[in-house]
């Protein structure tokens, strides 16, 4: 028997992922998204940073294709697509998620990009922590776990001063410019964040 073939418990995690809030801190808003974000987005997918660290270009990748996906956004009742915009100025910068709900374990996956308009200033720090904190807070989660590149170093800090634990390492496990890249697997449970926010306030 394999572990996903446990019983389903859902109905006792309490987590609504239907509904698509508002999070606001001091520097960054995170709301749901709508149709008219896709060509941002498509600028920032095509950045060359997030390409390295995300994923490799796909051709099957259109501006239809996104407009459709960040249209449906909202209806998704299994998972939580924010995006990131400055507070300052309302700009588009990014996005945040939480997907793979596993409501047997509450547990959710967790990735972030974030464009070059948007770094260096905090954005995605804060943005990672209002996310992780609604998983926490608000939907029940137990465990929000990510898996980021060996060769990204800034992306690591901060997933490390939000929380997240290394829990382990996938040695050379993609291919990278002729060599090979390590996969690091991290992870954030509900009682550390607790701890973390008690000792902040």
């Amino acid at each position: 028997m394999n572990l996903r073939d446990a019983p389903d418990f859902s109905e006792a995690s309490g987590s609504d992922f239907s509904v698509k809030p508002c999070l606001t801190g001091e520097r960054t808003v995170l709301r749901p998204f709508t149709e008219a974000d896709a060509e941002t987005m498509w600028e920032i997918i095509g950045d060359p940073e997030v390409i390295r660290f995300t994923f490799p270009a796909n051709g099957e990748l259109t501006l239809d294709r996104l407009r459709s996906w960040y249209a449906t956004r909202s209806a998704q009742p299994d998972r939580l697509d924010l995006a990131v915009t400055d507070r300052a100025t309302g700009e588009l910068v990014g996005e945040v998620v939480l997907h793979e709900y596993d409501p047997y374990s509450r547990t959710c996956t967790f990735r972030t990009l974030i464009g070059p308009r948007g770094r260096g200033r905090g954005l995605g720090t804060e943005a990672t922590r209002l996310i992780v904190g609604h998983g926490f807070e608000q939907l029940g989660l137990h465990r929000i776990q990510l898996e980021l590149y060996g060769d990204n170093p800034r992306a690591r800090r901060v997933y490390e001063k939000v929380g997240f634990v290394v829990e382990g390492v996938r040695r050379e496990a993609a291919p990278r410019e002729g060599g090979w890249v390590d996969e690091v697997l991290m992870a954030l449970l509900d009682r550390e964040w607790a701890a973390l926010t008690a000792t902040a306030r």
